[in-house]
């Protein structure tokens, strides 16, 4: 694709990255059969090829309007086109920044603006989340209808194995929200990794891995938390910590991205490059067990996984998971269109609730194909969304598994 970008923007780094991405583009539309708001709305404005080409036009220099940010807006930045896309081009790179430059131009009304604001403030700050999440179970029927939906009923958190038995050590990220909403998932994964002789060392002043911000326009922020998390986790990594363990693949997919977000900054580009080389879902480093490992006594064995896009599209770990399971003993029921999003999206099915629940009634329909005992994911967001309106349990695939004590 030819590119005339704008004098403001041509030589910065950001431009010299967007003019790379859009010169791959060749228009060719393989990307739209897998976009789910092309499926559903049928706009080409709603598409990828649709959608690079407005920040095309905004990068050339044409304002931008009310029309472009919702196009923006209703994308899932699920990078399903990118799976797909023959000539490689990096589509979400191209999303995040037209995102910001049109967040910059374009005023929102006062309630978006509340809204979107209050979502950057209370989900990274894992304190407050959980704080108001207790609240909001005790005042349930006054919250709004589309939060209301998403305060689950406290499970128990379990306990945490010491950290200090093994040699071998790893990070873990336990997230902002997560621990909030499903107390278990991450005791349970270093419970999983001490059955293997892998302590983990807990780092508690990380929380939010910056992909709030960054997705909602605002990437100067999410570069100052990476940054935080980066001199949190340095002096573990510089005393031996083979590994950040993500259990969560939408965060796991921004870690792996630091390297990148941070290029240009000389204070931290290879700290943030090291930072995204240790990072890893759990997948990768289980799957070296997996003679190691069993179902969980409790855990159906009849199962459907949902593949979060940031598993499959970012991450690029399609298949693996499942192939796991398998292999630790458990029966994987067909999901038709596997490769299609879930509706979840981070903050999406906040911001764009009607899409959304059309996106999950299809995904738990495709779900529900091989009647599954239980439906497991990789991603909090994914999981909390589907459970919403599932039939069938919904669990993160840790919970079901556990290191064989006879190994």
């Amino acid at each position: 694709m030819q590119t005339q970008l704008a004098d403001s923007i041509k030589h910065t780094a950001a431009g010299r990255e967007a003019d790379a991405i859009l010169r791959k583009c060749t228009h060719c539309g393989f990307c739209l059969a897998n976009c789910p708001t092309y499926r559903l709305l049928g706009d080409e404005l709603d598409s990828p090829r649709g959608r690079i080409y407005q920040i095309k036009q905004v990068l050339e220099g044409e304002a931008p309007t009310e029309s472009t940010q919702l196009h923006l807006d209703r994308c899932l930045t699920c990078r399903a086109c990118e799976t797909t896309c023959p000539s490689g081009v990096e589509y979400g790179r191209l999303a995040d920044l037209g995102r910001e430059i049109v967040e910059q131009q374009v005023p929102r009304s006062g309630m978006q603006r509340t809204l979107r604001l209050a979502l950057r403030t209370v989900l990274p700050r894992r304190s407050l989340f959980s704080a108001l999440l207790t609240l909001g179970r005790w005042t349930r029927p006054l919250v709004p209808g589309v939060l209301r939906k998403k305060i689950r009923p406290r499970r128990s958190a379990l306990p945490w194995p010491s950290a200090d038995r093994h040699p071998r050590f790893v990070l873990m990220l336990e997230g902002c929200v997560q621990p909030g909403l499903e107390p278990p998932v991450n005791p349970q994964t270093a419970r999983v990794l001490d059955g293997l002789g892998i302590g983990v060392t807990r780092t508690r002043e990380v929380s939010c891995c910056g992909a709030i911000d960054q997705h909602l326009g605002a990437p100067a922020t999410a570069a100052d938390r990476i940054r935080a998390n980066i001199d949190a986790w340095w002096p573990h990594i510089e005393a031996g910590a083979e590994a950040i363990v993500v259990n969560a693949s939408g965060c796991g997919a921004q870690v792996k991205d630091y390297g990148h977000l941070l290029a240009d900054d000389d204070d931290y580009a290879d700290k943030a490059a090291r930072v995204s080389e240790l990072c890893v879902d759990p997948v990768e480093l289980l799957e070296r067990h997996a003679d190691e490992l069993v179902p969980a006594e409790d855990a159906p064995r009849r199962i459907a996984f949902q593949t979060p896009c940031t598993l499959q599209h970012a991450q690029k770990l399609n298949g693996r998971v499942d192939k796991l399971l398998a292999r630790i003993g458990f029966e994987l029921t067909p999901v038709p269109d596997s490769h299609i999003c879930c509706g979840s999206a981070g903050t999406y099915s906040v911001l764009q609730p009607k899409l959304a629940e059309q996106l999950r009634a299809q995904k738990l329909e495709n779900l529900s194909t091989g009647s599954p005992e239980m439906i497991a994911t990789a991603n909090i967001g994914c999981l909390v969304h589907l459970d919403e309106a599932s039939e069938i349990p919904v669990r993160h695939w840790l919970e079901l598994i556990e290191a064989n004590p006879a190994s």
